[in-house]
């Protein structure tokens, strides 16, 4: 995973590929994805429970970003 400092710098990137322009997200954003229930309620007792309602919520927010980060 590469860091950018703007979309800009992305574009700008030897190895920036035209058709992955939707997949440029902001940092707060990705961020957002990966501080969902997923991740944070991993040590609960029962996680495994609720395993399957957490990433539901985590698709949502891939969903959220565009196409391009879809399964």
């Amino acid at each position: 995973m590469n860091l950018f400092r703007s979309e800009e710098h992305v574009r700008n990137w030897s190895g920036f590929k035209a058709n992955t322009e939707e997949g440029i997200v902001p940092l707060l954003d990705m961020a957002r994805g990966f501080s969902g229930n997923f991740f944070k309620r991993r040590l609960d007792s029962d996680y495994f429970s609720h395993m399957q309602e957490y990433l539901m919520e985590l698709v949502g927010t891939w969903k959220e970003m565009g196409s391009f980060w879809q399964l």
